[in-house]
């Protein structure tokens, strides 16, 4: 039977590369995507192909097992003997160690997308300001670190508060705000094992996501996600029960100012097809400041939240995008959709009770989408290393002060325990 899209039209077969289809968790969706809008997928990871779930093995077409997946040469080298001169339109990757790799393989392939030159700048955080530095985007005063007398030199230059992170990190991890000297003291000795960080100007204010799917440089999805609160500071503190709200409202003024700022930033990188994920800031001064940018899709379940705002499946409509040049689906936002992340406390490793659910649930049943929760008896996690904690909840209502309220009362009055 041949491919249709949602509108029932016939599907051209296009033939993906894909890395790393079963890892992170948002990756198996993905690779449904592609399968779903009628592409052949061949899937390459240094995971045995067993070890994948269900749905990524049954999306796969093909896949090719590397021995170590960040041996850039050796990787190129095997896919292109497995294709064996097979037609490749796109390469995919959609996680971000992975992205200058797929950039490479563009090159060797001859695959239209972004070469390395032009990931580098969404890999190099230094470069990805220089770039926007260029181009009169608002960015934070910044500086790139490779030792102590650098690091400092830096500092004198941006002034405290200031945030160290590293050059190619992704999400807050080793990230690190200073107020003082100490501070940074304190942060230069807690990353020595990063070979190089960014130093730069920590900005105060709410911050937000500025997410889109683009074909050939139109933006033909985007969304807005309000973090509660700024994930460096739900990072640095286990008792916080981190949120973020993907908003109905995208007229609102700031928010227009957000996506104002995303569309100059996607221009001046070259971005043109895929999934991007910035983070901007709003001040109390009324200024939009860009924050960083990923050309990849956001993780921490956030494109599930897009899909719970729109009623839609942006796993198949970032794959129509990449293969067609379109989403057939109503992407039109309907509601504020709201996560919330939870952490068990106490000093145990096992989880021994959990108060506070059925309250809420009597009270936001009809509201609540998704509720997964580690259960009694299983093991804690640990929420450094493990963005979701020990479980997550998604609900949505289409005023946003009631979405906002329901996710501070799980966040306040549900209780995870480790005694």
């Amino acid at each position: 039977m041949t491919p249709q899209t949602a509108d029932g039209a016939a599907i051209k077969m296009i033939n993906v590369v894909m890395i790393s289809p079963g890892f992170p968790a948002e990756m198996p969706h993905f690779a449904r995507g592609l399968k779903s809008v009628g592409a052949s997928v061949l899937g390459v990871g240094d995971q045995p192909l067993a070890a994948l779930e269900p749905m990524a093995r049954e999306s796969l077409d093909a896949y090719l097992q590397t021995p170590n997946l960040w041996d850039e040469i050796a990787v190129v080298n095997a896919v292109k003997e497995r294709l064996r001169g097979q037609k490749i339109d796109h390469v995919e990757c959609l996680w971000e160690p992975g992205m200058v790799l797929a950039a490479r393989l563009r090159e060797a392939l001859g695959v239209r997308g972004l070469g390395v030159e032009q990931t580098l700048p969404f890999r190099d955080k230094v470069r990805m300001k220089e770039v926007l530095e260029q181009a009169g985007v608002r960015i934070p005063r910044y500086g790139r670190a490779r030792n102590v007398a650098e690091a400092r030199a830096v500092a004198a230059h941006t002034g405290f508060p200031l945030i160290i992170k590293p050059i190619a990190g992704a999400g807050s991890a080793d990230t690190y705000t200073c107020r003082n000297h100490a501070e940074l003291d304190n942060a230069i000795a807690l990353t020595k094992h990063v070979p190089e960080v960014t130093i730069e100007e920590y900005v105060e204010g709410e911050e937000y996501t500025f997410d889109t799917v683009c074909s050939q440089g139109e933006i033909l999805f985007e969304n807005v996600g309000w973090y509660r609160p700024k994930p460096l500071d739900a990072r640095l503190n286990e008792w916080i029960s981190p949120q973020c709200i993907c908003l109905k409202d995208l007229e609102a003024p700031h928010v227009k100012q957000g996506r104002e700022l995303g569309r100059k930033v996607l221009q001046a990188l070259g971005f043109q097809s895929g999934f991007s994920h910035m983070e901007w800031f709003y001040t109390p001064s009324g200024e939009a400041v860009f924050g960083e940018i990923g050309a990849r899709a956001p993780g921490a379940r956030l494109v599930h939240m897009m899909n719970y705002s729109c009623d839609i499946d942006l796993f198949v409509g970032w794959a129509e995008a990449i293969c067609h040049g379109r989403i057939s689906q109503d992407t039109s936002k309907k509601y504020n959709s709201a996560m919330v992340f939870k952490r068990a406390s106490g000093p145990g490793q096992i989880v021994t009770r959990i108060e506070g659910l059925d309250a809420l649930l009597r009270r936001y049943q009809p509201f609540i989408v998704n509720l997964e929760l580690v259960q009694v008896g299983e093991p804690r996690r640990d929420f450094r290393k493990v963005l979701v904690g020990d479980g997550w909840i998604a609900c949505r209502h289409p005023d946003l002060a009631f979405a906002a309220q329901m996710a501070d009362d799980f966040g306040s009055q549900l209780g995870i325990y480790a005694d």
